[in-house]
C-alpha cells in the first residue's frame, strides 16, 4: 500500500498514477474522506478516553452529593467512549479497505498507456532467417512430441486443457534450466530456496495479487487457502511482521516452485502448446533492499536477467512495460522478451517489477536504521518460467531434420548432449 503522508500532501499525483493506471480516480477522494474520518475519530476518541479517567480520579475524592452526578457522567462518558472507539474501529476498517484497493504510485518515466504502448529499451541477439537456411520452422509443440519431450494430449486426459507432461528429454531438459537458474543466481549471491506452493490470504493480498489479478488465482474455499501463481508471494511474506536491521541488507533470495494460474480470458495460439499452461514451475529472485537503493537493484535484477537470455542464446528484446499494464505492487517493470520463430514477435519470458515500499507496508516488513524504523523496498524478478523457456529453445535451436542444438551453457546440466534428437531417428 502507499504511504497515506503521501496521499494526503500529495493527491493529484496519487490522482494522476491512477489516470494512467486505467484504474478508478475517485478511489483517491473515497480514501481520503475515510481517512479524515479516521483521524478525527481517533482525536475524538482519545479526548474522551481522557475525560474519562480524569473523572475516575475526582469520584474517590467527591462529596456524596457530588458523586451521583459524577457516577451519572461516568456512564454517559463510558457509553461515549465505546461508541468512539466502535466509529473509529469502522474509520480504520473503511481506510485499509479503500487503501487495499488502491495500485503503487507508478515511475515518472513510465511510459502511458496500455498493454501495446510499452517503449523498446534494447535489442539482443540475432534473428535467424529459416528461409535462407531451407526450411520452414516447427512450432514447439511439433519439436516437442517429435523428441518424446511434450505430451500435452495426455495431460488433457489426466487434468483439462493446458495441463501437459514433460517426459525423457523434456524433463531432463526442465531439470537442466532449473539448475542452471540457481546456479547463477547463487553465483550472484541469491540464497537459494524452496517455497511453499499455499498460502494464507495475508500472505497473497499482502503482496497485491487479490486486487486485479484475482480473477487468475485459484482459492481452496474448504481451507482458505492460495495456490501461488509465483514464488513472489511466499518470499515477500517471508519477512512478514519483522524488522531487518539495515546492515543485513540487501537480502537476496532465488525461490523454486511450482505456480498455479487460471489464464482467465487467453485465447488463440496461447492455448496451444506449453506456452500458457495452468501450473508450470520456476525460479524467481526476489530482494529486500533499502528504498534509496531501489531503483539501481532494479537494474541489477534486469542484468541478471539479461545475462540468463544471452547464455541460452535467445534473441530478446527489453521493454518499459506502460503504466495500463503494471500489476498493482509495481511501480515500474521491465520485461525481457524472447523471439518465438512461429509466432513472428517477441513474447515475454522473464519480468523485473520495482515494488518500492508498496508490498513492505501491506506485510509489515521494515527495516531498522539506528532508531529509525521505517518501510523497506521489495522487487522481484524472473529468472526462469520453465515452459516458455523451453518453448523458445525449442523453436529458436530447431534444425532442419527436426533435431535441436543444445547452448552450451545447458550442456554441463544435460549430461554433455550437444543436440536434442527425435525418438524417431
Amino acid at each position: 500500500m502507499i504511504d497515506l503522508r503521501l496521499l494526503r500532501e500529495d493527491p493529484d499525483r496519487v490522482r494522476a498514477s491512477q489516470r494512467a493506471r486505467g484504474e478508478d480516480v475517485e478511489l483517491v477522494d473515497a480514501l481520503l474522506s475515510a481517512d479524515e474520518r479516521r483521524r478525527s475519530s481517533g482525536v475524538r476518541f482519545d479526548e474522551l478516553r481522557s475525560e474519562q479517567k480524569s473523572l475516575g480520579k475526582l469520584i474517590p475524592k467527591a462529596t456524596p452529593e457530588e458523586r451521583a452526578t459524577l457516577l451519572q457522567k461516568a456512564e454517559q462518558l463510558k457509553t461515549d467512549v465505546k461508541a468512539a472507539e466502535a466509529e473509529q474501529n469502522d474509520a480504520d476498517d473503511e481506510t485499509r479497505r479503500l487503501l487495499l484497493r488502491l495500485g503503487n504510485i507508478v515511475h515518472a518515466d513510465v511510459p502511458v498507456g496500455g498493454e501495446e504502448d510499452f517503449v523498446v529499451l534494447e535489442t539482443h541477439g540475432t534473428i535467424r532467417d529459416f528461409a535462407a537456411e531451407g526450411f520452414e520452422p516447427k512450432d514447439h509443440l511439433e519439436l516437442g512430441e517429435a523428441l518424446g519431450a511434450i505430451d500435452v494430449e495426455r495431460g488433457a486426459k489426466v487434468s483439462g486443457s493446458r495441463f501437459y507432461y514433460l517426459t525423457g528429454i523434456g524433463a531432463l531438459l526442465e531439470l537442466a534450466l532449473v539448475n542452471a537458474a540457481i546456479a547463477q543466481a547463487t553465483e550472484a549471491g541469491f540464497i537459494p530456496m524452496l517455497t511453499p506452493a499455499l498460502v494464507r490470504p495475508k500472505a497473497m493480498e499482502g503482496t497485491g495479487f487479490l486486487g486485479q489479478a484475482a480473477e487468475n488465482v485459484y482459492h481452496l474455499e474448504k481451507d482458505d487457502y492460495y495456490l501461488v501463481g509465483t514464488s513472489e508471494v511466499p518470499l515477500a511474506a517471508y519477512h512478514m511482521d519483522e524488522i531487518i536491521d539495515a546492515d543485513k541488507l540487501p537480502l537476496r533470495y532465488a525461490g523454486f516452485s511450482p505456480c498455479f494460474r487460471r489464464e482467465a480470458g487467453t485465447y488463440g495460439k496461447d492455448t496451444r502448446g506449453i506456452f500458457r499452461v495452468h501450473q508450470f514451475d520456476k525460479v524467481e529472485m526476489f530482494s529486500y533492499v533499502a528504498p534509496e537503493d531501489a531503483e539501481a537493484e532494479h537494474k541489477r535484477l534486469l542484468d541478471w536477467e539479461k545475462q540468463w537470455l544471452t547464455g541460452l542464446e535467445l534473441p530478446f528484446q527489453v521493454i518499459d512495460v506502460a503504466t495500463g499494464d503494471l500489476g498493482a505492487s509495481a511501480s515500474r517493470k521491465y520485461d525481457c522478451e524472447a523471439w518465438i520463430p512461429t509466432q513472428g514477435k517477441y513474447r515475454e519470458l522473464t519480468s523485473a517489477s520495482n515494488c518500492d515500499g508498496f508490498q513492505a507496508r501491506r506485510l509489515s516488513v521494515r527495516m531498522r536504521d539506528g532508531k529509525k524504523v521505517q518501510p523497506l523496498a521489495t522487487l522481484n524478478g524472473t529468472l526462469c518460467a520453465v515452459p516458455r523457456t523451453i518453448v523458445a529453445i525449442l523453436e529458436n535451436h530447431q534444425l532442419a531434420d527436426g533435431s535441436v542444438r543444445v547452448p552450451e551453457m545447458l550442456r554441463p546440466y544435460l549430461g554433455g548432449r550437444e543436440v536434442l534428437e527425435p525418438i524417431s531417428k
